[in-house]
């Protein structure tokens, strides 16, 4: 049940540690009671033989109970050499224990007195201790096991509260995770849910309305090819006819061949998206592409005004994803700018990271409208209205934001912006 599982571990890591907390508590304690009681006996021991070589009554001591004096023994006995320090040692007789200390008595005769006394008592009241001690750690033991796998449940609880509204989930009916009634550890893991609960819902309204779409542009050429060919079917006609109509079923076929060939690049750039992330330098793929469009600026009678800030900047991404943007950017501002007129490309580094401009001096946009739409079309110029769709998602596929406003200068026009952060989720392994 908890094969391979986070629960499992956070279970035997706690019943781990606990066990091992137990037994060093525990064995301390006994120790420092064992010691304890030891300490005392020897001090008493000392008090006796002192009290005896000073040639005083062991009843001058003043202990109130009696029996402190049963069970002890005094005797003198003599060595064959010195002995400067007091020894102390334990030893049993017959199941009984003594505890003997030897202390020196006249050492002009190297006489000592052996004081010993009988602590089976003790001994008995410390290997009760001991066995209260270790049935009080089972018994411990036991209530760990409880705690941290009722522990464990409890902390599981938020995640699987995650995973049941998520599995319970489809296309129609996702909604965002309700970030009030989670802990707040699990916060952050519940808004980047609910960003990713955005990005399917986007998804899979775009890919609807590029289904929808896609069969209209296609149905519409196909419609007109075979009216078209009807007509001319009808009855004989003359051989210029048959031209014309050959000529409108050709500019037909390249309409739909434009569809198709924007269909395929959605599914290149969904390839593109699995590419390897490179580090690239932002500015110098920008100065390229500014050399590009340049040229075709002054083509088609335009000035491309170029202006990067600031000299470097080392980002991580797919580098096929960032030229589709910046790519769409330029051949929207260009296509959209009358001759003689101008287009601004320009980037500059903010608190979020580096921010890339295209300004332009064209007839604006209906901000009110889904611009990134499949088959949205701006304007009265020509076009599948695949770009801006395109340019979205790659946005998205690189953790970048993508915006397209008008201009708020005066000036007619809009303004698009790709903002790249400069913590990039998309991070090249290190060796």
């Amino acid at each position: 049940m908890f094969s391979n599982s986070i629960r499992r571990n956070f279970i035997v890591q706690l019943i781990i540690a606990s066990a091992i907390l137990i037994f060093i508590f525990s064995s301390f304690l006994y120790f420092y009671v064992e010691k304890s009681i030891y300490d005392e006996k020897r001090e008493e021991l000392m008090v006796y033989a002192k009290n005896i070589a000073n040639n005083k009554s062991i009843t001058e001591l003043f202990v109130e109970d009696s029996s402190a004096y049963l069970n002890l023994s005094v005797e003198v006995i003599y060595l064959q050499h010195e002995r400067t320090g007091v020894d102390l040692y334990e030893g049993t007789i017959n199941e009984h224990t003594f505890l003997t200390l030897i202390y020196p008595f006249n050492l002009d005769n190297l006489s000592y007195l052996k004081v010993s006394k009988e602590i089976t008592p003790t001994k008995k009241l410390l290997s009760k201790i001991l066995r209260y001690i270790i049935m009080i750690n089972i018994v411990g033991f036991g209530l760990v096991i409880i705690y941290a796998i009722t522990l464990s449940k409890m902390l599981v609880i938020p995640i699987n509260t995650l995973t049941r509204k998520l599995s319970n989930m489809n296309e129609h009916l996702i909604k965002p995770v309700i970030i009030e009634e989670l802990p707040q550890e699990f916060e952050s893991l519940g808004e980047t849910i609910n960003h990713l609960i955005a990005r399917i819902q986007n998804y899979v309204k775009y890919q609807k309305e590029l289904f929808i779409g896609t069969a209209h542009e296609l149905k519409t050429p196909l419609a007109v090819i075979k009216l078209k060919n009807q007509v001319t079917l009808i009855k004989k006609r003359e051989a210029e006819t048959y031209i014309e109509a050959l000529e409108v079923t050709n500019r037909t076929v390249d309409e739909m061949n434009v569809v198709v060939s924007n269909i395929l690049n959605i599914g290149r750039q969904e390839g593109a998206q699995l590419h390897k992330p490179e580090e690239i330098d932002v500015i110098a793929f920008l100065n390229q592409k500014a050399d590009d469009f340049t040229l075709l600026a002054t083509h088609e009678g335009k000035e491309l005004h170029i202006d990067f800030q600031p000299k470097a900047f080392m980002a991580t991404l797919q580098v096929d994803l960032l030229n589709q943007i910046i790519q769409n950017f330029l051949q929207n501002a260009l296509k959209f700018t009358p001759k003689d007129q101008n287009v601004y490309i320009e980037s500059y580094q903010d608190d979020v990271g580096l921010l890339i401009q295209v300004i332009d001096e064209g007839c604006g946009i209906d901000e009110t409208a889904d611009l990134f739409a499949p088959f949205n079309r701006q304007g009265n110029k020509s076009g599948v209205g695949l770009g801006l769709f395109l340019a979205k998602n790659g946005a998205d596929a690189l953790g970048a934001k993508i915006s397209i406003k008008n201009r708020q200068d005066g000036i007619s026009g809009t303004v698009a912006s790709l903002q790249i952060n400069s913590k990039l989720s998309c991070v090249l392994p290190r060796k």
